[in-house]
């Protein structure tokens, strides 16, 4: 089975997070409160997801946007 794909806008620094929200148009905005710096919202995204949808954070991917605020996220279910 084919991973599924999830778009996403990533708030690094928040203080609103960790948070998901599921936006008009289907994309996630994460709210986490790691900085953007060395990778570390990444990889809170990351768990944050893997909490979300109840998988593994091995199961979790970034595929795309390692320096934007906007991935695309790979989901193995």
């Amino acid at each position: 089975m084919p991973p599924t794909v999830i778009k996403a806008t990533i708030k690094p620094n928040s203080r609103k997070g960790p948070l998901v929200e599921t936006l008009d148009d289907g994309t996630l905005q994460l709210y986490v409160r790691a900085p953007a710096v060395e990778g570390k919202a990444n990889r809170a995204a990351v768990e944050l997801l893997a909490e979300h949808y109840g998988v593994p954070k091995s199961a979790v991917r970034l595929a795309a946007g390692a320096t934007s605020r906007h991935k695309r996220f790979e989901i193995d279910r």
